[in-house]
């Protein structure tokens, strides 16, 4: 009973910080969703057009509109339509010049500009899109051109017809096929792929960040008072091992459960995820245990702890996905827990894995666990005896 009123008293601490309640329940999951909405791949390209105003230039308008992720928003002139971008409200912009209609009727070649940002990664799928849209509407203008000049009627007339013809056409079946195994499959939630980066970060940072009670229990004498009692040391041990384990559990808690609830992240194979979710609070309770028994003063252990809670995360993959990362790096992230964490996690959110699947990225975490909850027991009982 002693040891669970002291893992109580661990978790009671956690939120009796107001912030707390922030950084453990809100944060992650306000990060899911921004993150989500950012990268998730289904929110609307934003592309602004400025037109001649004739009818070919509306047609060309029209036609750069029918994507249904598009969002097209016309403009009168072409510095609007610059300021816009630059204040990042458009993912690009489309210029048809005044004269198109007349330099197209003539047969001539019109300019159409097409505007960026450099470091916008969606401008660039737009410009795949207004690429192809471009050509399409100048081959149904040369047809409509050809019978005009064949046949001496208005060039609006064969532009119907070749529209007409271009419908009934059987055209060129294009199939799209991904070589190896998709890193993102399709039909992935656009939540899915950050959730569990998001869970391994902030299990790893909230076990080390709320260490510093018991940093600052030692250092107030709470923990040599304790000792005074009857109760065994090995008590307290267990006690803090299970405080920290359930401040880990917890944070970890939130995030699946949270998101599964509120963004519908299907987390795969139950056990297996609840396998991965356990061994790296193990992980994770084991780190902060250590890092409580070793420092005395909370300044320093905020430091180191940052420092480490941030670093691995980011050296793991929670931060920027494993896969865009070199070979030589994917290798050094394998000494993180977060990095085997992510890689089991992958495959059971991405890919349908089951635990069998993932039994080398479980045994490397257990590995990680045991290691670290046997320092960090070690060193807290040899703190709390000297």
């Amino acid at each position: 009973m002693k040891m669970l009123a002291i893992a109580g008293l661990n978790l009671r601490r956690l939120f009796r910080y107001r912030p707390n309640v922030f950084f453990v329940i809100i944060g992650p999951l306000l990060f899911l969703l921004v993150l989500g909405m950012l990268f998730g791949g289904s929110q609307p390209v934003r592309i602004g057009v400025v037109d001649g105003g004739g009818p070919l230039a509306e047609r060309l308008t029209d036609a750069l509109a029918e994507d249904d992720r598009v969002e097209l928003t016309r403009f009168d002139d072409h510095a609007e339509l610059q300021t816009e971008l630059e204040r990042g409200l458009l993912n690009a912009g489309v210029v048809i010049p005044d004269d198109y209609d007349q330099v197209v009727g003539d047969g001539e070649q019109a300019a159409v500009r097409y505007l960026a940002r450099a470091d916008d990664p969606l401008a660039a799928d737009l410009g795949v899109w207004v690429r192809s849209v471009i050509p399409q509407e100048a081959a149904l203008l040369r047809a409509a051109q050809f019978g005009a000049q064949e046949h001496g009627a208005p060039v609006d007339q064969h532009l119907r017809a070749a529209e007409s013809a271009a419908a009934t056409m059987p055209g060129i079946e294009v199939a799209v096929t991904t070589t190896g195994e998709a890193q993102i499959p399709e039909g992935l939630s656009q939540f899915a792929p950050m959730a569990p980066s998001l869970l391994l970060l902030f299990v790893f940072f909230t076990s080390l960040m709320a260490a510093l009670g018991l940093v600052e229990a030692r250092r107030l004498g709470v923990i040599t008072r304790m000792t005074a009692t009857p109760t065994p040391i090995r008590t307290l041990v267990a006690g803090e091992a299970l405080g920290r384990f359930a401040v880990a559990l917890t944070q970890g808690l939130i995030v699946l459960l949270g998101s599964a609830l509120l963004f519908g992240v299907d987390w795969g194979d139950p056990i297996g995820a609840a396998a991965v979710l356990v061994l790296f609070c193990l992980v994770g309770s084991g780190a902060a245990m250590l890092l409580g028994a070793l420092f005395r003063n909370e300044g320093a252990a905020m430091g180191v702890g940052m420092g480490l809670g941030l670093g691995l995360a980011a050296l793991g993959g929670t931060m920027l996905p494993l896969e865009l990362l070199s070979d030589q790096v994917q290798t050094i992230a394998k000494a993180t827990p977060h990095a085997w964490g992510y890689e089991a996690y992958s495959e059971l959110v991405r890919h349908g894995g089951t635990v069998t699947d993932i039994l080398p990225q479980l045994g490397a975490l257990a590995g990680f666990a045991a290691v670290l909850f046997t320092l960090g027991a070690w060193q807290l009982q040899r703190s709390l005896t000297r």
